[in-house]
């Protein structure tokens, strides 16, 4: 009998054709649409009961709608976190979008010296520019800041194998990645020293030993730890490694060239620059978080360090292609040039809560006749990407409540629009944060709260 039943409900189950032809237009390809089709409709197979037909094409065209939404497209950022990293991390200005427009569609000179007319190196220009710019004898770009530590511990525990590290920065960055994983996957031994809180020169001295590959310092750029704590200095631990003739490395992470505490409300993030000068052999940071480039893993120091890592053969896995260094080289000739407060990073670090105001008064007063309750309110920006952890950046929000919708379901209806509106919930209240929505994007919000609001 419950046999009978389960064939004659698959019976329902309509041909993959009807589905399709039902669905109509669609900017998806049709062979993505039918996969879809084939795998919603082979899951109602292996069901008890299935849907009549417009519970069926509802099914569907959610799984279809799911899909759509996944794939890469432009979004309104609202949350006030400027790096973001599940948003892409820094945002393009139009200079770089404007090199790569010029590179994409052309043959380009990646490996060809137009002086000689031979073959000749890829990124020697951008290398040059960022030794000066990191104030380093050499530099050289991978495809990420973990790609870079990786290629650096490969290259240095190729005979020895022992990676000292305070246990205080064994860290987890983003996406759960974390320090001791990423070492051992090169192939290093950790050699933890210290505590959690306090590690002094004299644990790195102590652990020092025949089979010490390099020192490694990580900055810690994602969190903050106060109180009963202590941990020596670049200069300190760079004296150590001289005198024991032991590389050393400093893992900075968030790529600061300009001087944060010089920024609103923000404290003081090491540089490169200062780094180097405090005597490590190599510094790696990333090109897209406080740089404002590309998604980038950079490497200064030593020039007989960066010319034994570029000849290791795993270089090759990691290298960037044509549009990464475009956006990197332009993105460093803007610092060369005094130009780095346009790039969107900085320009949105720069912008005052009282510009941020005018805005949004000016927002406000478009809005008034919609059924939701608005006003302006305080959003506390936030620098993002692992940067900067202590910052609270004062910042501008439009708060709304709206009267049709519950918060949540509004949310959920900015965030299904085109583009999606992405921002966040605090004391009952859904709240835009203007620093980090771009002017340009003031009628594009506008619309969408039109189309939200009313929505029921």
């Amino acid at each position: 009998m419950n046999r009978a039943i389960v064939t004659e409900s698959r019976r329902k189950i309509p041909s993959v054709d009807k589905v399709v032809c039902e669905i109509g237009n669609c900017d998806l390809p049709r062979r993505v649409i039918v996969d879809v089709v084939r795998h919603e409709l082979g899951l109602l197979r292996a069901e008890k009961k299935v849907p009549n037909f417009s519970g069926v094409m509802s099914r569907i065209r959610t799984a279809i709608d799911a899909l759509q939404l996944a794939k890469i497209q432009p979004v309104i950022n609202g949350t006030g976190i400027v790096i973001h990293t599940n948003f892409g991390r820094a945002p393009l200005g139009p200079a770089l979008i404007e090199s790569l427009t010029a590179i994409g569609p052309s043959y380009t000179n990646l490996e060809y010296d137009l002086t000689s007319g031979e073959r000749g190196h890829r990124a020697t220009y951008l290398e040059h520019n960022l030794a000066l710019l990191c104030e380093a004898e050499a530099t050289t770009v991978v495809n990420n800041c973990a790609a870079a530590l990786i290629l650096i511990l490969r290259h240095f525990t190729t005979k020895k194998k022992e990676v000292v590290i305070s246990r205080g920065e064994l860290i987890q960055i983003g996406g759960g990645f974390r320090i001791p994983e990423i070492l051992e996957a090169s192939g290093a031994k950790l050699r933890e020293i210290g505590t959690t809180n306090k590690t002094s020169v004299k644990d790195y001295a102590r652990a020092l030993g025949p089979d010490t590959a390099l020192i490694l310092k990580v900055h810690r750029s994602n969190f903050f730890m106060g109180g009963f704590v202590e941990s020596p200095s670049t200069e300190i631990l760079a004296k150590l490694a001289r005198t024991k003739r032991i590389p050393f490395v400093e893992d900075l992470g968030s790529g600061a060239i300009v001087a944060t505490e010089e920024l609103d409300a923000m404290e003081h993030e090491p540089t490169p620059n200062e780094t180097l000068r405090g005597g490590v052999d190599l510094v790696c940071f990333s090109g897209d978080k406080l740089l404002g480039g590309p998604q980038a893993g950079i490497v200064a120091g030593k020039r007989r360090h960066i010319a034994a890592l570029k000849r290791e053969p795993f270089f090759r896995a990691l290298r960037c292609d044509k549009l990464i260094l475009t956006a990197l080289q332009t993105t460093v000739d803007f610092y060369l040039a005094g130009k780095s407060s346009e790039l969107p990073v900085l320009a949105m670090l720069n912008t005052t809560a009282d510009e941020l105001r005018v805005r949004a008064e000016t927002l406000l007063s478009q809005i008034r006749d919609l059924p939701l309750r608005s006003s302006i309110g305080e959003g506390k920006g936030q620098v993002g990407g692992g940067s900067l952890p202590r910052a609270v950046i004062p910042s501008v929000a439009l708060d709304l409540l709206p009267d049709k919708v519950s918060v949540e379901d509004f949310a959920a209806a900015l965030r299904r629009g085109s583009p999606p509106i992405i921002g966040y919930v605090a004391g009952g209240k859904f709240k835009l944060d203007l620093r980090t929505i771009f002017p340009r994007q003031d009628a594009q919000v506008l619309s969408a709260l039109r189309s939200a609001a009313q929505w029921n």
